[in-house]
């Protein structure tokens, strides 16, 4: 069964769109859309070049497809079709694309295209039970084809975000503490140059001042 739907913008991992009324039967439903949204955080960051994949996670499985910048992602039972799960995906792409194509790339703000929920539930209606003959006949099709799809563990890919998350933390601290040091090795060095040149500026002073005083006398 299809328990949720997202689409976000690959470029910035932005959602574009998603069902609404997902996820309402499934008390740790927040969860997994946490997952969704980290997953989208990866793919924008290019850490996933395959444009289709299935990703395990506890009781269930993601499946997206990517095409056109957009990522189209469902999360179903891990018993449900993977064929059926995709061939849903061709679906909303193909709408998705028909609909807003022209508006994907100036999109501005998180799910600018909620409309697109009307066609979403509709379609996963015609996805939700797999013995129907329409996909029954869908999952006969030869010319559709599955096999090849990669699928990996979400903490297998969420686990490359997160030691890159740390990579680029410890080079962000190690940048700070450079600026630290240089700024104290300037001050240092400043404090070492007035050590060094106080006593003369002095005794020039002190001479200046008695020349001219010696001028006035005289």
């Amino acid at each position: 069964m299809v328990k949720l739907t997202m689409i976000a913008r690959v470029t910035d991992g932005l959602p574009l769109a998603e069902g609404l009324d997902d996820g309402r039967d499934m008390q740790d439903a927040e969860f997994y859309k946490q997952q969704v949204k980290a997953l989208f955080k990866n793919l924008s960051r290019g850490q996933n070049e395959a444009s289709r994949m299935s990703i395990e996670t506890g009781p269930y499985v993601f499946h997206y497809i990517i095409e056109g910048r957009v990522c189209y992602l469902t999360m179903c039972d891990r018993a449900y079709p993977k064929k059926l799960a995709f061939q849903y995906l061709e679906d909303l792409k193909n709408e998705f694309e028909r609909g807003y194509e022209n508006q994907i790339e100036t999109a501005a703000r998180p799910y600018a295209f909620i409309k697109f929920d009307t066609f979403i539930q509709r379609t996963k209606k015609l996805y939700q039970d797999t013995r129907t003959q329409r996909n029954i006949s869908k999952l006969n099709d030869e010319l559709y084809e599955v096999h090849q799809i990669m699928t990996r563990n979400v903490q297998e890919v969420l686990g490359v975000g997160e030691k890159l998350d740390q990579v680029s933390q410890m080079s962000s601290r190690l940048t700070s503490d450079t600026r630290v040091y240089a700024d104290k090795a300037r001050d240092l060095n400043r404090q070492a140059l007035i050590k060094k040149w106080a006593p003369v500026a002095i005794v020039l002073g002190v001479v200046i001042i008695l020349f001219w005083l010696k001028g006035k006398i005289w």
